[in-house]
C-alpha cells in the first residue's frame, strides 16, 4: 500500500482545494414507532440528537432520514427541524412554518408510508451543548413515524444525525 503526502493541492489556475474537516458525528436511529394527534409541534420522541462545537465559526451538517405516514387521505402532517427550541431551515415566507420537510398527504384508498429526508448546514455560532429534534404537526387526524397506519406494521427506523464541520 503506497502513503501520498503533499504539503498542498494545487488546481490548474493556482487556487488551492478548501481543505474542511469533521470534528465529530452523533446520530440517533428510532427503531419504534410514534404517533401524534395534536395540532401543534410535537417533538418526535427518541428522534433527537445532541452535539457539543468545538469552535464558534464551526458548522453543523443536520441529516435526518424518517419513516412517515398520515391517516386520512383529506388531512397532512408536516416535519419541521428545530435546534434547541428553536425551528430551523425558515423560508422567508412567514406563512411557510412547515420547514425543512414537506408536507404528507395520504392518497385515498391506500396506506402509505414515505421516507421523508432532510440536510441542513446550521451556522449556531455556538460552543455549547445543542440538541437537534424532529418535530411534527398535525393537521387532520393521526401521524405516524415508523409505522403504517392500517396495519400497525413497522415501517423501517428513522435517523437523526449531526456532524460538526471544522472551520
Amino acid at each position: 500500500m503506497s502513503t501520498l503526502k503533499v504539503t498542498n493541492l494545487q488546481k490548474l489556475d493556482g487556487s488551492t482545494f478548501p481543505v474542511g474537516k469533521v470534528g465529530q458525528v452523533v446520530s440517533t436511529t428510532k427503531t419504534d414507532s410514534f404517533s401524534s394527534t395534536s395540532t401543534s409541534f410535537t417533538d418526535v420522541t427518541g428522534l433527537s440528537v445532541s452535539i457539543t462545537p468545538t469552535s464558534t465559526s464551526s458548522k453543523i451538517l443536520v441529516l435526518v432520514n424518517t419513516n412517515a405516514s398520515s391517516i386520512n387521505a383529506t388531512y397532512s402532517g408536516v416535519m419541521r427541524l428545530v435546534r434547541d427550541s428553536t425551528a430551523i431551515g425558515i423560508g422567508t415566507n412567514s406563512s411557510a412554518t412547515y420547514i425543512g420537510f414537506n408536507a404528507l398527504r395520504r392518497n385515498s384508498g391506500s396506506d402509505e408510508s414515505k421516507s421523508v429526508n432532510y440536510n441542513f448546514l446550521d451556522s449556531p455560532s455556538s460552543t455549547s451543548s445543542l440538541t437537534y429534534k424532529v418535530q411534527i404537526d398535525v393537521q387532520g387526524d393521526t401521524f405516524y413515524v415508523n409505522r403504517t397506519q392500517t396495519n400497525n406494521e413497522f415501517s423501517g427506523a428513522s435517523t437523526i444525525t449531526a456532524m460538526e464541520v471544522l472551520a
